[in-house]
C-alpha cells in the first residue's frame, strides 16, 4: 500500500497512476466527496486532516511508501515523518522545490526544515525538487482568455517548468520501486527553460491568437494578486518568487524525468495543447 498525503493536481495524478496500474494506493483528504473521482479510480479515499496526529497515524498504517505532498507546513510534514517511522514504513518521496535555509522565501525555508528532518529520520527517502508548474499558468488562463494578455515580475527570466503529471508520474515510479532511488535527489524540469515571453509566444501559436506578456514590478505583482483575493502576505511571498525568476534563479534544466520515466518530458507546447479549453 502506498500513502499519497494530499490529492492536489501532483497527488490525485500520482493516486491514479498508482492504481492504473493495480497498485494498492490510499490518499488521506479533508473532504472524501471532492475525491469521488479518485475512489471511482480504485483509489482508497480517507478522511484525514494532517494537521491531526491519530489521522496521521491511521492513514500510514500497513502502507509500505509515502509520497509527502502538502503545503509546506513543517509541523504537518515532520509529523507525517515521525508517524512513518512508527508505523514502519520503507521509503518517502518528498515533493518539494529549490529549498534553502536561507531562501528569502519562507516556503523554501519551510521546505528545508522539512528535508533536514527526513533526512535525519532514518527512512529511505528521496528528494523531487520540482521546479515550477506549468499548471501554475491555469491561474492566468481566465485571464488569457479574457484580454489575450498576462503580466508577471519574471521579466526577461527563464523558467524550466514541468508538468505536474510529469511529476506525479516520478512520484509514482520511485515509490513502486524506491530501492534505486534511496537517499537520492532529483531536479524534475520540462525539456526547455521559457521565459514568460517565450510562454506567450507558444500560447500564440496553440491558439491561434496573439497572446502578450506585460512586464510587472514587483508591487504591481502583488496588487495583482491581492486584488483577486490572495492574501497579503502569500502575495507578496509569491510575487518575491516570480521576481527570482527574473534573476535567473529557475533557468536550469534536467534530464531527471525522461531518465526515471524512459520518455521525454511534457513540453509547454504540449500543456498548453492539453489545456486548450482553460485558455480559450
Amino acid at each position: 500500500m502506498i500513502l499519497i498525503t494530499t490529492a492536489g493536481k501532483v497527488g490525485a495524478e500520482a493516486a491514479r497512476l498508482l492504481a492504473r496500474r493495480e497498485v494498492p494506493v490510499r490518499v488521506l483528504v479533508r473532504d472524501p466527496v471532492k475525491a469521488a473521482a479518485l475512489e471511482r479510480d480504485g483509489v482508497e479515499v480517507v478522511r484525514g486532516d494532517l494537521a491531526e496526529r491519530a489521522d496521521v497515524d491511521a492513514a500510514v498504517k500497513g502502507v509500505s511508501a509515502v509520497v509527502l505532498v502538502s503545503p509546506a507546513v513543517p509541523a504537518q510534514e515532520v509529523a507525517v515523518v515521525d508517524s512513518a517511522v512508527h508505523a514502519g514504513v520503507g521509503h518517502v518521496v518528498k515533493i518539494t522545490s529549490k529549498a534553502s535555509a536561507d531562501s528569502p522565501i519562507p516556503r523554501r525555508r519551510h521546505q528545508a526544515g522539512i528535508e533536514d528532518a527526513l533526512t535525519a529520520s532514518g527512512l529511505g527517502c528521496t528528494l523531487l525538487r520540482n521546479n515550477a508548474y506549468m499548471q501554475n499558468f491555469l491561474m492566468l488562463a481566465p485571464g488569457i482568455a479574457r484580454t489575450d494578455g498576462f503580466g508577471s515580475s519574471t521579466g526577461d527570466g527563464r523558467v524550466g517548468m514541468v508538468d505536474t503529471r510529469d511529476v506525479a508520474a516520478v512520484a509514482a515510479e520511485i515509490a513502486v520501486a524506491p530501492a534505486a532511488h534511496a537517499g537520492k535527489t532529483y531536479w524534475p524540469t520540462g525539456p526547455e527553460s521559457l521565459s514568460y515571453a517565450d510562454a506567450a509566444a507558444v500560447l500564440t501559436r496553440v491558439l491561434g491568437r496573439t497572446i502578450t506578456f506585460h512586464p510587472l514590478t514587483f508591487e504591481e505583482q502583488k496588487r495583482a494578486m491581492v486584488d483577486v483575493g490572495v492574501p497579503e502576505a502569500v502575495a507578496a511571498m509569491n510575487a518575491q518568487a516570480l521576481s527570482l525568476f527574473a534573476e535567473g534563479d529557475s533557468d536550469w534544466v534536467t534530464d531527471d524525468v525522461p531518465a526515471i520515466l524512459g520518455r521525454r518530458a511534457r513540453s509547454f507546447e504540449r500543456f498548453a495543447t492539453d489545456h486548450l479549453a482553460a485558455f480559450s
